[in-house]
């Protein structure tokens, strides 16, 4: 049976990554797939410490990090699973840093610095395809979001995921709702109405795109 890693880069575990993180998960386990859920905020780690012992002549680290913290499980995982489905809310143009700090510790132990003189570029460290998506939530509306190049910023996660862990793609939720409640908060900037509007009619159809998402990345594996 396959086995899927899903990941949860933000502090809510409830709300709009969450939520999109979950029916990913529905969709891999409607592809066959044996699934594991994990939030990143409950674990007490730091990103890579730059201590390249991952790196070194006769590592045996085996593409997970040396460092052994809370997060390590996690890695060992993700390097064997067949695929690996990560979220994060996107926090003033970028994931957020627990999101970030899993990648670090993630990639870096699974990156080369060997030249493959064959295929060009750098070698992989790992002998097979780990299919990842990526899911990123956002408030702002798609057209902000491509103004102010979200897609090239957040896509570089996405890229170093492909290129380490052999294919990756993401998923992006726009305009989604901050507040259960508005009228709790000091935010005049966004209206309540056009986000409940996009929660009830796009927000469903997003939830359906991360169900694809998560079904797609088993099938691949066949």
């Amino acid at each position: 049976m396959k086995k899927v890693i899903i990941l949860n880069g933000s502090p809510r575990k409830n709300w709009n990554t969450a939520q999109a993180l979950k029916e990913a998960q529905k969709g891999a386990e409607a592809a066959g797939a044996e699934t594991e859920y994990f939030n990143l905020y409950d674990y007490n780690f730091l990103g890579c410490r730059s201590c390249f012992a991952c790196q070194r002549k006769g590592s045996t680290t085996n593409g997970v990090c040396a460092i052994k913290d809370d997060i390590r499980p996690l890695l060992e995982k993700c390097v064997n699973a067949d695929a690996i489905i990560i979220g994060s809310p996107v926090y003033f143009s970028y994931p957020t840093g627990v999101f970030r700090s899993f990648l670090e510790r993630l990639l870096f132990a699974n990156h080369t610095y060997m030249v493959d003189r064959e295929k060009g570029g750098l070698k992989r460290r790992l002998d097979k395809i780990i299919p990842t998506g990526v899911i990123f939530t956002m408030n702002c509306p798609e057209n902000m979001a491509n103004g102010i190049n979200y897609p090239i910023t957040l896509g570089e996660s996405i890229n170093n995921l492909k290129h380490i862990m052999g294919y990756a793609e993401g998923l992006y939720l726009y305009d989604t709702k901050q507040f259960a409640d508005f009228s709790k908060y000091n935010c005049d900037l966004f209206d309540e109405n056009h986000k409940n509007e996009v929660q009830q009619t796009q927000f469903p159809k997003d939830l359906e795109k991360a169900f694809d998402l998560g079904k797609r990345l088993v099938e691949m594996q066949g």
